[in-house]
């Protein structure tokens, strides 16, 4: 992974404009300037106007004017940048979205090497040092990229980016968005952590690798706990195993325990599908795109992410983050359509379709998971199906769930974030499509409503617990690049889950 850029916290009076190659400052309606920023600017301010007037440049949130060697600033580039509150945001969402004006500001700053960013607005949408410290992760999140494998760059990619970015951010209170950035790094952290997985080759990370690199969180006091082959026949989760019996590697459930709220309180659950590379075992997909199947292991690792991230920033909940890892290849000992499995919950399964394996994964995690932790709630995410991404493409993620409250609440922090869910219908009509003549269910329901038969089937593992589950394909791989993400991985759902667990079920 390329560095991140090197991120310094300032008072605004240690701004020295002549140190940078761009100088950016925020404006808002009408090019209003707050008056730290007018002072830093001085003369320069004044010429502002008519640079404005040209660009026709009114101050709106995402336009900006770009002055060239600017007269009295002594940076290389001034850029003046819109911050104006929307009038009418979407309910629930941001009057002004300060992660993606992070974003956006090291995207307007291009090629410079040094960054210099005087973020004092002339007004404030809530309060200043949790803006500034969101402000702060817009800029971690934009700057992340992965380049590990790259031995040689383009000479136009090494003539246009430096190797090295160094970020000056002044703002009014250096010591309270120091103390609110924690938070915020330890959430970016947790999200840069899950594009890592996802961009990660899956002759690199394969199962075992996957719950090695989840028993980092040690370090952070997570308690992880790694189910082998043996011990997971030991418990039943035979539909899980039957997932990955045709590859040379080995399977693995991991359970990641963060205990940060009061003794004796039930934990929030999250629970993730990472399968780390999914040719469709012996029902094959096509050729063409294949390579991305290494990315359906993104619900596996947000919640790693989001593991992270709590224990980052100390939360105070009681969590537990179970993931189950299997690679589905179509090697001789593989299973096959027409195959009964016994899940660890005594249903039984007939496998259809090879290539339906996440609901497999998923149903003994979840079974596992309410059955031993008996949690407030379980949210599952998976990579799980094409179908919705012709119902909702890559702006939403799907959500399934038995529990009106859950479901609204998630929908709230998806607008928070930006990270938003579109609530899918269930229902016992449904069921009738995966019935199956020979065992309790099929792991398929035909064509039509393929992501709600699916979410149908992982409804039946998870008893009378509140649960949702999150269909995450169209977002959290190869989805649109965006003001805070340029990364194929897009780490999504750990901003998201996070906000659900500080608005809620946190103290």
């Amino acid at each position: 992974m390329a560095a991140v850029p090197e991120i310094t916290i300032v008072p605004l009076a240690d701004l020295k404009p002549g140190a940078g190659d761009a100088l950016i400052v925020y404006a808002g309606e009408g090019l209003a300037l707050s008056e730290a920023t007018k002072k830093l600017l001085g003369g320069a301010a004044i010429s502002l106007a008519r640079a404005a007037e040209t660009a026709k440049f009114k101050g709106k949130t995402g336009s900006a004017i770009d002055i060239l060697a600017p007269a009295g600033v002594g940076a290389g580039r001034l850029i003046v940048a819109g911050a104006t509150p929307d009038k009418k945001p979407s309910p629930g969402a941001p009057a002004v979205d300060y992660i993606g004006l992070g974003g956006q500001a090291l995207g307007k700053a291009g090629s410079a090497a040094n960054i210099l960013i005087a973020f004092d607005l002339p007004k404030w949408e809530g309060d200043a040092a949790a803006a500034a410290a969101d402000f702060v992760m817009g800029l971690k999140l934009r700057g992340y990229s992965f380049d590990l494998y790259k031995t040689k760059k383009k000479k136009a990619d090494a003539d246009d980016k430096p190797e090295k970015v160094k970020i000056l951010v002044g703002v009014a209170d250096a010591a309270a968005v120091k103390k609110a950035a924690k938070r915020a790094e330890a959430i970016a952290d947790g999200v840069r952590i899950a594009r890592d997985l996802v961009n990660e080759p899956a002759n690199v990370l394969f199962p075992i690798e996957f719950a090695n690199r989840a028993k980092n969180l040690e370090k952070l006091g997570v308690d992880v706990e790694i189910l082998d082959v043996a011990a997971m026949k030991k418990l039943g989760m035979n539909a899980l195993l039957g997932v990955g019996q045709g590859s040379a590697h080995d399977s693995r459930c991991v359970i990641m325990r963060w205990n940060g709220g009061k003794a004796g309180v039930k934990p929030v659950a999250f629970i993730g599908k990472g399968v780390t590379f999914d040719t469709g075992g012996i029902s094959i997909k096509p050729a063409g795109g294949m390579e991305d199947m290494k990315g359906d292991m993104a619900g596996a690792a947000c919640v790693v992410g989001l593991m992270h991230a709590l224990a980052a920033r100390k939360a105070k909940v009681n969590a537990i983050g179970a993931i189950g890892i299997v690679e589905n290849m179509p090697g001789s000992k593989a299973q096959r359509p027409g195959d009964i499995v016994k899940t660890m919950s005594g249903q039984t399964i007939e496998i259809i379709n090879t290539d339906a394996e996440g609901r497999l994964v998923l149903a003994d995690v979840l079974w596992h998971t309410q059955e031993k932790y008996k949690p407030k709630f379980m949210v599952d995410l998976a990579t799980l199906t094409g179908a919705i991404l012709v119902a909702l493409g890559n702006e939403y993620a799907g959500l399934f769930s038995n529990n009106d409250e859950l479901s609204e609440r998630l929908a709230a922090a998806g607008r928070a974030t930006g990270e938003k869910v579109w609530r899918m219908p269930m229902g016992p009509v449904y069921d009738k499509m995966v019935e199956s003549k020979f065992a309790d269910m099929k792991n398929v329901g035909g064509r039509h409503a393929g992501s709600i038969t699916a979410a149908q089937i992982l409804q039946k593992f998870v008893n009378d617990t509140p649960w949702a589950h999150l269909d995450i394909a169209g977002t959290g791989m190869s989805s649109p690049a965006s003001d805070i993400n340029q990364s194929w991985g897009s780490g999504w759902g750990v901003r998201l889950l996070d906000r659900l667990v500080a608005d809620h079920y946190e103290g």
